[in-house]
C-alpha cells in the first residue's frame, strides 16, 4: 500500500561548510512505514543526529527530497514546516528540555497549545491521559526539578504524544538514563507501537535498545550501510 509510508527520503545529501566544504550525508534513501519501530545506529560522527535533524524539518539546507506522509516537504516555507512539524512529529531528546517554570501537566500541554487544535480543557484531559499511560499522573502538578531523570524523560514522552503525531523521533532518548530507566523507556515505546500503532524513529548508541526494535538502520560515514 502506497499510503502506508510515514516518512521517505530520496537522495538526501548534506554538506557542512566549516571551515571547508565537507559532505556529511551522502544519497540517503530510506522509508519508514506506519507503525514501524526503527532505530538508527552507527559510530559518533557518522551523521545519525544530522539525519534526524533533517528529517525533523528543522534543518532545510540539504539536497534531495523528504516526504512526510507522501507529501513533499522539501522547499516549503519555514512557517508551513513549523505547522507540519507540530502536527506530525513528536520529539524526545537525550535531555528532556522541560520548561522549569511550568509544572509537569503544563509542560505536556505546551505543544498542543501551540497547535491549538483542542480547547485548553480538552488538552488538559489529554495530557493527564498520556501521563496516566506513563504512570506519571500522580506527578502532574509537580515542577520538573522535583522529578528524577527517568521521570522527566517519561514526561517528555507524554509531551511528544500530545498532538497524536504521525511519528515520534528520538535522539538518544535513553542516553542519560541508567539501565532500569532505559528499559522502562524502551517498554513504553514498544507498547506505543503495539497498542497505538505509533511510528518511532530512534537514534541510539545503545545496542541492547536497537536490537529490540523492529528494524535497525546502520550508518557509516554519512551513508546507510544496512
Amino acid at each position: 500500500m502506497e499510503n502506508n509510508k510515514v516518512l521517505e527520503t530520496i537522495g538526501l545529501t548534506k554538506y557542512f561548510y566549516d571551515p571547508v566544504k565537507f559532505k556529511v550525508l551522502t544519497s540517503i534513501d530510506l522509508s519508514i512505514d506506519h507503525g514501524e519501530f526503527v532505530s538508527i545506529v552507527g559510530k559518533s560522527g557518522c551523521g545519525k543526529s544530522t539525519l534526524l535533524y533533517l528529517l525533523s524539518t528543522m534543518d532545510t539546507d540539504y539536497e534531495g527530497q523528504i516526504l512526510i506522509h507522501n507529501e513533499l516537504v522539501t522547499g516549503k516555507a519555514d512557517k508551513v514546516l513549523a505547522q507540519i512539524r507540530n502536527e506530525n512529529i513528536g520529539f524526545v531528546f537525550q535531555f528532556h528540555y522541560l520548561l522549569i517554570e511550568y509544572n509537569v501537566l503544563r509542560n505536556v500541554m505546551l505543544p498542543g497549545m501551540k497547535l491549538a487544535k483542542y480547547s485548553e480543557q480538552e488538552l488538559e484531559h489529554r495530557a493527564l491521559e498520556h501521563l496516566k499511560i506513563l504512570g506519571m499522573e500522580d506527578q502532574a502538578l509537580k515542577m520538573p526539578n522535583q522529578l528524577s531523570g527517568g521521570q522527566k524523560q517519561r514526561v517528555a514522552i507524554a509531551r511528544a504524544l500530545i498532538n497524536d503525531p504521525l511519528i515520534i523521533m528520538g535522539d538518544e532518548p535513553t542516553g542519560n538514563l541508567d539501565k532500569r530507566n532505559s528499559d522502562l523507556v524502551f517498554d513504553i515505546f514498544r507498547e506505543l507501537t503495539v497498542e497505538k500503532k505509533q511510528t518511532l524513529l530512534i537514534v541510539t548508541h545503545d545496542t541492547d535498545f536497537a536490537n529490540k526494535t523492529n528494524r535497525i538502520i546502520t550508518m557509516e560515514d554519512g551513508r546507510i550501510v544496512s
